[in-house]
């Protein structure tokens, strides 16, 4: 299960489809949301850097975490970082989200010294300021060439904070959308937002990844000490639930089809007499004679320009017509095991 979603992820958008995107829903009854976000983080580091993605790099959007976990992560997890700035790309959003450390404390940036590949960002607020400001380091990384890059968003909780529900939606929706982008993944705490907002944000994603706890707690389990600890123990043991969509998001649409008939098609329609059409409404049953097509052949007159004998060869050789003026159907049956064709209605059980 976990290694489809990373195949997905790492083979990317299909023609005709928006980037494939993953949500990792987790609670607090099971609080590995970010574990699961660093196993498919790192597992497309790996792909990315050894080329065997369809993306070229990687976007980190870090809003929980500082961007030198992401590094010590790699490291320890064997990705090569030696040349990470080809490849990978971090913007900070955990450092000072609202720029209010540089307006009171003229903060310096020394967080950012050791990797070049760091930005901080620090108008949390300003989705569209943070769409370019994202889509900017991806094209960094790709430079003037044909590519794609992914974006890994670690927390969408964060993002919530600040700004709102429909921001948000628009955002996701515009990287799916964008043509330079190969696949998404985000995390969120489910329990901590409105319903509808994590439907919405459920509703934009082809993957869903949910993870439950094995062992259910009461409504009231969070009042003693007692239980908080044996919450904190059931943390690490759970499920994970897997959705997947086989077609994502709004797909463009390839083939156009009319839902109405026109004029001469409804014409032509009505002309077509179905073999047992009547059968049952009070008419006489009659099986279809399709030797009655010759007689008007010869009302249209189409064989008096021939001579008898010319008529004559026509009809039986060409037209299947026997002595006596009538038209057969010659059949021979590729072997004897074959059953016998019988004129009964095929249909004659069903109460049509």
């Amino acid at each position: 299960m976990v290694e489809s979603v990373a195949r997905i992820l790492r083979d990317g958008v299909l023609e005709g489809e928006y980037a494939p995107a993953l949500i990792i829903k987790d609670s607090l009854s099971m609080q590995s949301g970010l574990h699961v976000f660093d196993h498919f983080l790192c597992n497309l580091c790996s792909n990315i850097s050894s080329s065997r993605s369809q993306a070229r790099g990687l976007v980190v959007v870090a809003f929980a975490r500082k961007p030198a976990f992401y590094f010590d992560l790699l490291k320890r997890r064997g990705v090569d970082t030696t040349h990470s700035e080809r490849w990978l790309q971090i913007l900070d959003c955990y450092s000072d989200p609202l720029g209010w450390k540089d307006k009171l404390l003229s903060h310096t940036q020394e967080h950012v010294k050791d990797h070049k590949n760091v930005a901080v960002f620090k108008d949390v607020t300003n989705t569209n300021k943070l769409i370019f400001s994202i889509l900017d380091l991806g094209k960094e990384i790709i430079g003037q060439e044909k590519g794609r890059f992914s974006v890994a968003i670690d927390l969408v909780t964060e993002l919530i904070r600040h700004t709102s529900r429909q921001l948000i939606c628009s955002l996701i929706n515009n990287f799916r959308s964008h043509d330079q982008l190969s696949s998404l993944l985000w995390s969120i705490h489910s329990d901590l937002h409105e319903p509808w907002t994590v439907a919405a944000l459920d509703y934009l994603c082809s993957m869903t990844l949910y993870l439950d706890s094995m062992v259910h707690q009461p409504t009231d389990v969070y009042r003693s000490n007692e239980n908080l600890s044996r919450l904190e123990q059931n943390s690490n043991r759970g499920r994970l639930h897997l959705r997947l969509k086989r077609r994502n998001g709004r797909v463009k649409i390839l083939v156009q089809f009319n839902l109405q008939l026109t004029e001469k098609e409804r014409t032509d329609r009505a002309k077509v007499v179905l073999p047992f059409e009547h059968q049952g409404n009070g008419e006489h049953i009659e099986i279809y004679d399709g030797r009655r097509s010759l007689a008007r052949f010869q009302k249209n007159n189409v064989l008096s320009s021939l001579t008898d004998d010319t008529v004559s060869a026509v009809s039986k050789l060409n037209l299947g017509m026997d002595e006596d003026g009538k038209g057969q159907i010659l059949y021979v049956r590729d072997s004897d095991d074959e059953k016998f064709d019988s004129d009964e209605d095929p249909d004659d059980d069903l109460d049509i």
